[in-house]
């Protein structure tokens, strides 16, 4: 057995190499719906959620509004103390997950100006509290996703804290706050907090195929890979990097994209009514991506307010 057939184990469970990661907006449960077509198996993170708002129920119906057959689902918080986390986390329980995350990692502006998200690595103080307070609420896996660091890398200290506090595993992003998104992921210092701790490492960054994915697990040698941007309007993904991870062939033609696009555009309506239209348009451009004419049809739909003439106007271009 090679690598790739073998399982991470997180906690007390086990789950695949390949694990969809979390996108605001993106990888919500109408799109996680969709990956479970073709990944039944493969561990799903949620949206970002502050446990703020889950325990005050502000804006907790939509975050707790998903379905059972979306499991295996990581829950991921953002907190920035640790009052609120027990409240937060119960009700996540309650709903039924199979992990909770928290998110050190997030480098948004507003999120690192609550002190929360990757601002949270500059104080380990009230880091350490954090996640005790986690692990003290939670009896399924915890993770935590953490960048190389704030203003400066300290994601190997960090990472130790983490594991003594009784994290079962940890997912970096092995760029600065600063970075962002921009400028190349250093693998070799992933590699380096992977060499100091005895927890599964979790990558997350540039990882789009299995090529990236074989290429980051030679230069980190980290258990499990986290696809984000990658799965963007490919619910396919996972499964195609398992296909590739096998040697096999992986083909998606325009039927199955023009298929999964207007189910999705559905999905969002159902689950957001007709405001759904709008958050179609995030997704539009990546269905569309790479076809002749693509250019035309973004201008004409990102501006199309009727659901009827945007199926119509995909079932024609996929058509073509």
């Amino acid at each position: 057995m090679s690598f790739w057939d073998e399982s991470i184990k997180i906690g007390n469970r086990t789950f695949s190499r390949f694990i969809g990661g979390p996108l605001d907006g993106i990888t919500d449960s109408p799109f996680r719906q969709l990956v479970r077509d073709f990944s039944k198996d493969e561990l799903l993170y949620t949206e970002m959620r502050h446990v703020r708002c889950v325990a005050n129920d502000k804006g907790a119906a939509k975050a707790l509004r998903f379905e059972q057959f979306e499991r295996p689902l990581n829950f991921q918080f953002a907190a920035n103390s640790p009052e609120f986390v027990e409240t937060a986390c119960n009700k996540v329980l309650q709903a039924g997950v199979d992990a909770i995350d928290l998110n050190i990692g997030c480098p948004a502006r507003n999120v690192i100006g609550s002190g929360s998200g990757s601002a949270l690595m500059a104080d380990l103080h009230r880091l350490e509290a954090i996640v005790k307070a986690f692990r003290a609420a939670v009896p399924l896996p915890l993770t935590v996703k953490i960048r190389a660091g704030f203003k400066e890398k300290n994601a190997i200290d960090v990472a130790k804290l983490l594991q003594d506090c009784g994290v079962d595993a940890i997912a970096i992003h092995p760029r600065l706050q600063t970075q962002k998104f921009e400028g190349r992921p250093d693998y070799a210092y992933a590699a380096l907090v992977k060499q100091a701790v005895s927890i599964p490492v979790i990558l997350s960054g540039n990882i789009v195929n299995f090529k990236t994915a074989q290429l980051a697990y030679e230069q980190t040698g980290a258990d499990g890979f986290l696809i984000g941007r990658g799965i963007w309007a490919k619910p396919w993904k996972l499964q195609e990097l398992k296909a590739h991870a096998r040697g096999e062939q992986y083909v998606v033609d325009n039927q199955t994209v023009m298929r999964y696009a207007l189910k999705h555009l559905d999905g969002l309506i159902s689950y957001y009514g007709p405001h759904g239209l709008f958050v179609f348009r995030k997704h539009l451009p990546f269905y569309v991506k790479g076809h002749r004419e693509a250019t035309e049809l973004r201008r004409e739909l990102l501006r199309a307010n009727q659901i009827e003439h945007v199926k119509e106007k995909l079932v024609s271009f996929f058509g073509a």
